[in-house]
């Protein structure tokens, strides 16, 4: 699993992180750490937009995205 922690950075850098470990690692499910609601929603937003599922936790204030991507039909 891929980690993109981003905790302390302010949008759109955990975005553009983000969108940048999707690119790279195509396929793989990425794990991404941030440390506020605004990251973790805009975060979320990209990652439906790329038909990745999320599943959410939240500890200590930070919160752990795990976006999963969409396994295509063939």
């Amino acid at each position: 699993m891929i980690e993109v922690d981003v905790r302390g950075f302010v949008c759109p850098i955990p975005v553009l992180r983000t969108k940048q470990a999707m690119e790279k690692n195509e396929g793989d499910e990425i794990r991404v750490v941030v440390d506020s609601a605004a990251a973790k929603e805009n975060v979320s937003r990209l990652a439906s937009s790329k038909s990745y599922s999320i599943k959410l936790e939240e500890e200590e204030g930070d919160y752990y995205l795990i976006l999963s991507p969409s396994v295509k039909q063939l």
